[in-house]
This record gives C-alpha cells, sequence and structure tokens, in this order.
C-alpha cells in the first residue's frame, strides 16, 4: 500500500528531532557530550537519574539509561559503521565540527568523508558506542 500524502498538504510542521540514545551512566554521558562535543546538559531527571537531554544550538539528544547493553557486543564490533547511527546531526560548518570533535580527542569512527550524493560527513561514537552522524555541504 502506497500511502502518498503529497496528494493533501497539512499545515503541521515538523520543527525538531530529538533522537534517544540509549545510554549505561546519565551522568557520564552528559560530561562526555559537554567536555567533548560542545553540548550543554538541558535536563537531568530521576534519583538515580535515569533520563537527561542535552542540547548544542538546535541538536538535542535525549539520554535513556538502560542497564544492560542496548544491543549485543559481536553485531557492534562487526558493523562499526553507519548502517548503526543512533542520530544524524546536520551542521554548517562539518569541517569546523571536525577538527573541533578532533582536537578535543572525541573517538572518531568515519573520518571526514565526501560523498558521492554531495554532503560531507564524518561520526563521532560516544562512550557507549552511540555512533552519531555529522553532515554538511561539502566545500
Amino acid at each position: 500500500m502506497n500511502d502518498d500524502r503529497s496528494e493533501s498538504p497539512s499545515t503541521a510542521k515538523l520543527l525538531a528531532a530529538e533522537p534517544q540514545l540509549f545510554v549505561h551512566d546519565i551522568q557520564a554521558s552528559c560530561a562526555f557530550y559537554t567536555t567533548k562535543l560542545g553540548f550543554k546538559v538541558g535536563f537531568i531527571y530521576g534519583e538515580p537519574p535515569f533520563y537527561a537531554q542535552v542540547r548544542r544550538d538546535g541538536a538535542a539528544l535525549n539520554f535513556r539509561r538502560l542497564d544492560e547493553p542496548k544491543m549485543n557486543s559481536p553485531l557492534r564490533e562487526k558493523d562499526n559503521n553507519e548502517n548503526l547511527l543512533s542520530a544524524s546531526i546536520t551542521v554548517d560548518d562539518v569541517d569546523s565540527l571536525y577538527l573541533e570533535f578532533h582536537s578535543a580527542g572525541a573517538e572518531l569512527v568515519q573520518p571526514l568523508k565526501a560523498e558521492s550524493w554531495g554532503a560531507c560527513t564524518f561520526i563521532v561514537k560516544d562512550p557507549d558506542g552511540n555512533l552519531i552522524l555529522c553532515a554538511g555541504q561539502a566545500k
């Protein structure tokens, strides 16, 4: 069944997306994203903390604590690439962001790469194995 909604335009606009990342330690994740990636903590919820949000400019990432790994280790090790992305963030200057993350010592599992469709991308890995793709216009 083809559900093509382009025939009846909606007045609703999607304003933002806030991917939820599964993490083992909320405080440690907030520390990584603030010190290495330049985010700011929006909120931390629960005692002990089980939910949080970090923000940077127009991007927001939500953290949900899981006591067990979200994905088995062999799969993560076998397919440690864009097939297991947790989030994608579009940026206005991907080259500068790459240099910033590299200088901060973040683990970059894919270096800056010109894609065939005209974008330039890189992938950063957080301590829980979440892969975040950052993409912008190639220069």
